[in-house]
């Protein structure tokens, strides 16, 4: 039961991940086109360049970390 659930929240993490960074790039383009023109437009284009650049590595582990629970990598845990 436990093992399964585990696999099936694999895939969850595996697909959160990309669709988290669809999302952010989303609000991203948005964002930027509905700023004023020059400074705002240029800073809150700065901003969100910031925020992907910290979320991508964020969603690539949450894919890698889905794909290990989904090969069945935590399946045996250590225990004390």
């Amino acid at each position: 039961m436990m093992n399964a659930l585990k696999k099936a929240m694999g895939l969850f993490w595996i697909v959160l991940g990309p669709a988290c960074i669809l999302f952010l790039f989303m609000q991203a383009f948005e964002k930027v086109g509905l700023a004023e023109a020059g400074v705002a437009k240029t800073n809150t284009a700065l901003q969100w360049g910031i925020i992907l650049f910290i979320f991508i590595p964020i969603a690539a582990g949450l894919v890698i970390f889905g794909y290990y629970a989904f090969k069945g990598e935590y399946d045996k845990l250590p225990e004390d």
